[in-house]
């Protein structure tokens, strides 16, 4: 496409010579003519134009129908429309169907070239952020995550070779571990990276209201169902949607949700008609499906139909090394956005900060310095200023003691020991950098009495190896 190329269409001959004679030097760009539809698409096949000018009454094909003509050949190109019958309903209509503006006969020259002008802008602001994208995809490989420890790069590694495919990918993780970055980079990553990914949160909403969020309904379908309603389906439409917490969904909606992906159709609420979708299915979790299906919450077909590639993010713990990298970026982050001169970790506060827990992952880390951002009185963050608690963030968090005062007692104290025992292992592994036998000594245990603790976490002594 010639980035500084304009189509004019118009039957009046005399009046595309002008425009021509004026557009050129005053936009700074190659001019086409053509005085008709059917001669502007032809035109286009062979000079592609980033900016089309187009009258609306002509014989043979009007510029409405062109402008779908254009649009369905290339979104990209942005279509002005102009008319002597210019009415507010023509407006608007000629603006849902993907105008960027619209202008009346007799042409006010400089409002014209304005239009136009701002066209020529956003083209130019479009190809720039597209050649950003580029660059950074290249460099970083997905853009959003700091890192450069093994478990994370094969993360990385799974989301570049699955985002171009249109396989229905599962995210599974522990909060805080980036299950909606990883699920962005995958779509800013695939062929529909271009337009909106649609995020809905699965635990947020009640059954109805889920329903009708994710396929829309009729109006009448219900009481207070005063008009039609989309839905977050057809909002998805040729993009991603992402199903966050999909192991909070109803049984009765992962139903409905496992048809749409067998047979990739919606039927919205109080419709009898069926509607064929185009949209590609991400979701994640932070719960055990698994279990979550022996118990009887969750379809194990709707987990294999998910599941066609699962990706589990590894928690902060296991990649001990990229800690202060992480702190360091979220620290210039942090004091850039509050205006404030450049703070330091100091070294007492990096170890902390690699030896703790962070049961809340990433996303606990990138809280715990933006408080030590606010907080802490001098240029250089000491650990008083971090406030951490292993104790606390272990396992003992108000937010985990309601949790857990919800379930039987015994399989409460199995999630503490849990907790527990993950942390303990932890710190012990990153203290003696993996070496098995120097950390069972200092747990007062057999080495394969640590080994079966190991397996039983699903802790790998490797990752935390230097």
């Amino acid at each position: 496409m010639n980035d500084r190329a304009l189509l004019i269409v118009d039957d009046e001959p005399d009046l595309l010579a002008g425009l021509r004679r004026l557009a050129e030097p005053e936009l700074n760009c190659r001019v086409f003519t053509a005085t008709s539809g059917r001669e502007a698409l032809a035109v286009l096949r062979e000079h592609p134009c980033s900016i089309v000018l187009s009258d609306i009454r002509m014989p043979d094909m009007d510029g409405m129908e062109l402008l779908a003509a254009i649009k369905t050949a290339s979104p990209e190109t942005d279509v002005l429309l102009m008319t002597a019958y210019g009415t507010i309903d023509l407006a608007v209509a000629a603006l849902r169907q993907g105008a960027c503006d619209f202008v009346t006969k007799p042409l006010r020259h400089p409002q014209l070239f304005h239009s136009l002008g701002r066209c020529f802008e956003r083209q130019e602001l479009i190809r720039k952020n597209r050649t950003l994208e580029r660059q950074l995809r290249k460099h970083h490989g997905a853009t959003g995550f700091i890192g450069s420890s093994p478990l994370l790069e094969k993360a990385l590694t799974t989301m570049q070779l699955v985002a171009r495919s249109q396989v229905t990918v599962l995210i599974t993780g522990e909060s805080g571990t980036g299950k909606e970055l990883a699920a962005r980079t995958i779509h800013a990553l695939s062929d529909r990276g271009d337009r909106e990914m649609i995020t809905v949160n699965c635990a947020a909403l009640p059954e109805p209201v889920l329903e009708s969020e994710l396929f829309g309904h009729r109006k009448g379908a219900f009481t207070g169902a005063n008009r039609d309603h989309p839905g977050l389906f057809t909002a998805a439409e040729g993009s991603t949607l992402f199903l966050d917490e999909i192991g909070e969904m109803p049984l009765d909606l992962q139903a409905k949700l496992l048809r749409v992906l067998q047979e990739r159709e919606i039927r919205p609420v109080g419709d009898t008609r069926t509607r064929k979708i185009d949209v590609r299915i991400l979701a994640s979790t932070n719960r055990d499906l698994k279990t979550a299906m022996r118990e009887g919450v969750f379809r194990e077909d709707l987990y294999y139909r998910l599941g066609e590639i699962t990706l589990t993010m590894p928690p902060l713990r296991a990649m001990a090394d990229d800690i202060p990298l992480l702190s360091r970026h979220f620290l210039t982050q942090f004091c850039r956005e509050q205006g404030l001169a450049g703070k330091t970790l100091s070294p007492e506060s990096l170890r902390a900060l690699r030896e703790a827990p962070w049961p809340g992952n990433v996303r606990q880390l990138q809280n715990t310095i933006r408080r030590s951002v606010l907080l802490g009185a001098g240029d250089v963050i000491t650990p008083d200023d971090l406030e951490l608690d292993p104790g606390e963030t272990c396992f003992c968090t108000d937010t985990d003691l309601d949790t857990l005062s919800r379930i039987q007692y015994r399989q409460a104290r199995e999630e503490v020991l849990k907790k527990f025992s993950s942390a303990y292992l932890h710190r012990i592994l990153t203290r003696h950098r993996g070496n098995v036998t120097r950390a069972a000594r200092a747990c007062g245990m057999e080495r394969q009495s640590l080994q079966h603790l190991l397996k039983k976490y699903k802790i790998r002594a490797a990752d935390y190896r230097s």
